[in-house]
């Protein structure tokens, strides 16, 4: 379980790819503090579990979900990657709640200043712009950020100056593929919802029976 509030931004240093296997190795220093071999690491916002490690990076393995649901198969060596260690139960919630299990990917459309601030907005497939909300939260790239906007084709996000400086998100341009995660929340309210109204249950029925 992640809260969305980067800790570092890490680099990849390599790849390793074959028919049976693909390896990233990252460099990094805050997120290795109190890490240890089997812990969990979000790299731009996918849960990832480190299998090895030195004093300055860490390894883990991808599995072919991972490449087909998120955008992890097109980084390189020298790419930068947003890194949170999994939340501590004595912890600060800052962000909110983010597994790390990605929904799916969208493509920034646009980048704008606005004051002190700029506005990102990125398009998206319907399956997840349906559960998206303004003011409500999204995961970007394993981001927490709170939405400001949402049309039939996009959604759109405001970044503050820290943001913006500690984590990956400006690096990137318009046609640039960001990892989106959608409210954990909203996808349990939306599943169980679709399986009341398809069992007979509704607002009606929970009514009259005193819900």
């Amino acid at each position: 379980m992640f809260t969305g509030i980067v800790e570092e931004k890490g680099t990849v240093l390599s790849i390793e790819s074959a028919a049976d296997k693909y390896k990233l190795n990252i460099k990094a220093k805050t997120v290795l503090c109190d890490t240890q071999i089997g812990d969990s690491i979000a790299v731009n916002g996918v849960c990832m579990t480190v299998t090895d490690m030195t004093k300055e990076s860490f390894s883990a393995d991808i599995m072919p979900e991972t490449l087909r649901r998120s955008s992890i198969g097109s980084l390189k060596s020298g790419s930068f990657v947003n890194l949170e260690r999994a939340m501590a139960a004595n912890g600060r919630f800052g962000g909110h709640i983010v597994t790390g299990h990605i929904d799916g990917v969208g493509k920034i459309s646009s980048v704008k200043k606005e004051s002190n601030a700029v506005l990102v907005s990125i398009s998206a497939p319907q399956n997840i712009l349906r559960l998206i909300v303004e003011k409500g939260s999204i995961a970007i790239d394993g981001i927490s950020l709170t939405v400001t906007g949402v049309t039939k084709t996009d959604f759109s996000v405001s970044l503050i100056p820290h943001t913006a400086c500690e984590t990956t998100l400006l690096l990137k341009r318009a046609g640039d593929i960001v990892n989106l995660e959608n409210d954990v929340l909203g996808k349990y309210v939306d599943k169980l919802m679709h399986e009341k109204e398809s069992n007979g249950i509704t607002r009606s029925f929970l009514l009259e029976n005193g819900f």
